[in-house]
Formats: structure tokens, sequence, C-alpha cells
């Protein structure tokens, strides 16, 4: 194909299918080291994270559940599998690790959920799915980090699940730019709705 992309998939994608009734956001893997210039996994993503806690605020005052994810493996990575023998930067998440600890600005409140995972999916080998169900959530606010990577892995499981899906792309980051734009632009075609921070926070004004 050599016409304009954005052309291109409008001729098969490109249905919203919107907001939810009942959402809960969920914060994916936002850790020390994405924010530390000395760590592996640094990516400069401070802007994300200023997005994220600006929706997180927005969503408390409208009583939406607020769900966190931090990767956590055993001190010799015993359940890390082939993805922590994949992926290097991973050895900063073994247990106690000061990179795998929440960034500055962020701290868990008390009637906020962590979900701790060893894989990408906030969804896979979690009761996440099971907790939402319960909780009668039909939806959900993603932001995190990677876009590339934990965000897509969740994106794509919440959707697999039934949840209307609403990535918010200011409140999520990557290592690089491209990695970044070309998965929004993937997950807003196929898995969910690709939306602005001021669109979300608009939508919880409304709850």
């Amino acid at each position: 194909m050599t016409d304009d992309l954005t052309a291109n998939y409008a001729r098969a994608y490109g249905t919203r299918v919107g907001f939810g009734k009942r959402p809960a956001l969920i914060m994916i893997d936002f850790c020390q080291g994405y924010f530390d210039p000395s760590c592996d996994l640094y990516a400069g993503v401070e802007d994300a994270l200023a997005s994220a806690l600006r929706v997180r605020s927005a969503a408390r005052a409208a009583g939406v559940p607020v769900i966190l994810t931090n990767v956590v493996y055993h001190p010799k990575a015993i359940d890390g599998g082939r993805f922590y023998e994949k992926a290097a930067p991973l050895r900063y998440f073994l247990k106690g690790n000061p990179m795998g600890g929440w960034p500055a600005g962020l701290v868990p409140e008390e009637d906020e959920l962590v979900v701790s995972k060893q894989y990408p999916s906030a969804f896979f080998g979690t009761s996440l799915a099971s907790t939402l169900t319960a909780l009668g959530v039909d939806s959900v606010l993603l932001t995190g980090l990677t876009t590339s990577g934990c965000v897509r892995a969740t994106c794509v499981d919440a959707m697999s699940h039934g949840f209307r899906t609403s990535v918010i792309a200011d409140a999520c980051g990557d290592r690089h730019q491209a990695p970044h734009d070309a998965n929004l632009f993937d997950m807003n075609a196929k898995y969910a709705d690709v939306v602005g921070e001021a669109d979300v926070i608009t939508f919880l004004h409304t709850l």
C-alpha cells in the first residue's frame, strides 16, 4: 500500500466505542526507574506522569476506582520466566530494588488497589478482571508505561475481557516517540479509543 496511512486505515478501521458508564482508572507501572537517568529504564516521561496524576485526581473526585500496577519479582527471579530472560532491564524489578518503587509524586492511597504482576499485561496471571467485574466496572481508562509494552498488552487484554477501553495518550509514555506513536495508532485502530487528557477529565466531571 502506498496511499496515505490515515486514509488507508480509515477504509477498515476508525470505529469509536466511547466511554462506559462505570469506569476504572488503571495506572500501569509508573516506577522510579523510568525517571532516573542512571537507570537503563529511563524514558524521560515526566509529562506522562503529570498527566496521569491529574486524571487520577479527577477520577478520585468522581468516585471512580483507581488501580495501580507494578512489576515485582522474587529476589532470585524464579517467577520471571521468559519475559525476564528476554528483557534485561527487568532486573530492576527484583523485590526491594528502589528502581521498582513508586516515583516522586505517586503514592498509592489506602483506598486504591495495587496489582503486582510479572508479565506485560495487568490482566495476565492476576485477579484484575475478576476484581473489575465484582466492582461492576464496564470500562477502563488506561495510563502508564510503556506505551509499546505493558500499556499495549493491558489494552488488548482489557478489550478481550469485554471492557470498553480508552487509552489516555497524554498519560502514557515510552522511551522513544516512534514506538509511542505507532502503538497509539494501532491501539486506536483495533482495540481501544485513544483519547486526550482533557476529554477524559471532562467525561469524569459528568459522573
